[in-house]
């Protein structure tokens, strides 16, 4: 096949998988649909995609899970992901010049040199994975991973570079859905909530402001534990970065993670380790609360693809300081900042400074009436959904 031709079907192969991405109206749609298209392509067993806090590139809802065991074995993934040795682990996909790669090709056939497929792949009867992270403007939107069971061919090269191909546009469609709708709402913002985790990673204790947030999480693979209720797959991976971040493993890394609320708003949930008697492991401390003013504008920037500098700018408005103002705390032009300002002006679809405020602040986080009740029942389709991991 000559090599024009084999591009010719690449391009055909991106255009037929982002046809159906484009339709989608959010997350968990664009994962169905591209899931879909790509099995024509590319067949696979089971799949795992998995939106991402493009800041730290931890877990986020909505997840989407097809034919792969139960909550726990998702549970089971994340901590091999996080704790364990691995080949081709995310944190280096997120940064690696191709975002995407072959367990076999990547251990030259010899996949048990993973500790993820010694510990769960392998028992699973997965004989190959390939993953990817989707990512844009060194943000990653999502990781995904394709499985294929034994008695399948390795995933190939074109297959990879399939896969690759699609991070960007992904990204680029997915970061969408993180921009504020014009229908969220919620309750009053409660206090802080609290979850201890025990050295061993099982929840020992929470308080009433936890059980509330957790209640406004989206539906999705969970996990049980002694406390009365199922943790979110998201929340316990943001635990499990704490525990990778104490042993030396993620230097650089962070424990926490943005998740979005079903009624539109954004929590922050966020770990770090406790020390014990002797400096021994302690507890994991895990807190879950409504995002800050600045840390939402930086969601909201991020999803409308804002440069570094735009979003100084953007934050700088935000303040009341005017263009002159902006230019000097920047070292740059007045003229170099209406440029930029033109620039977010077009990007957010805003044709003034109030209503870049408002995009920001105003739309999406407003008060809504009290709900019925004190904690708004979360239903966990995970338990009957057959394409959402459950236990």
């Amino acid at each position: 096949m000559s090599d024009a031709r084999r591009r010719a079907e690449a391009l055909s192969a991106h255009a037929n998988v982002l046809s159906g991405a484009e339709r989608a109206t959010d997350t968990l749609e664009l994962f169905r649909r591209t899931s879909t298209k790509l099995r024509r392509l590319m067949p696979f067993d089971s799949a795992v995609w998995a939106a991402t806090d493009p800041e730290t590139g931890l877990i986020t809802a909505p997840m989407l899970v097809e034919n792969l065991g139960s909550g726990e074995g998702c549970a089971a993934y994340w901590e091999s992901e996080l704790l364990e040795e691995n080949v081709v682990p995310f944190r280096d996909l997120a940064r690696a010049a191709v975002p995407a790669a072959g367990l076999r090709v990547a251990t030259g056939d010899l996949p048990t040199r993973s500790a993820r497929f010694r510990r769960l792949l392998g028992s699973q009867g997965v004989d190959d994975e390939l993953r990817a992270v989707l990512r844009v403007d060194d943000r990653p939107w999502a990781v995904v991973s394709l499985f294929r069971m034994r008695g399948g061919a390795p995933f190939g090269p074109v297959e990879t570079t399939l896969l690759a191909g699609l991070s960007g546009p992904l990204a680029s469609l997915l970061r969408r859905f993180a921009r504020p709708s014009a229908s969220a709402a919620g309750t009053d913002a409660p206090a802080p909530g609290l979850v201890l985790f025990g050295p061993s990673g099982e929840p020992t204790s929470i308080n009433e402001e936890a059980r509330l947030h957790l209640s406004q999480l989206p539906q999705g693979p969970s996990i049980p534990s002694q406390l009365g209720l199922r943790l979110p797959i998201w929340v316990v991976a943001t635990a499990l970065q704490a525990q990778a971040i104490a042993r030396g493993r993620e230097r650089a890394g962070r424990a926490r993670v943005r998740i979005r609320t079903v009624d539109g708003r954004w929590l922050t949930c966020h770990a770090s380790c406790l020390s014990g008697p002797a400096g021994r492991p302690g507890p994991v401390a895990l807190i879950i609360e409504p995002v800050a003013a600045a840390d939402r504008a930086v969601i909201i920037a991020d999803a409308y693809g804002l440069t570094p500098r735009e979003l100084e700018i953007t934050q700088l408005i935000t303040r009341g300081l005017p263009t002159i103002e902006i230019a000097s705390a920047l070292f740059i032009s007045p003229h170099t900042v209406r440029d930029h300002v033109k620039a977010v002006f077009g990007k957010m679809d805003v044709s003034s400074r109030g209503e870049l405020v408002a995009r920001l602040f105003a739309e999406h986080y407003r008060p809504a009436a009290p709900k019925a009740g004190r904690y708004p029942r979360r239903r966990d389709r995970s338990d009957s959904s057959p394409d959402v991991c459950a236990s």
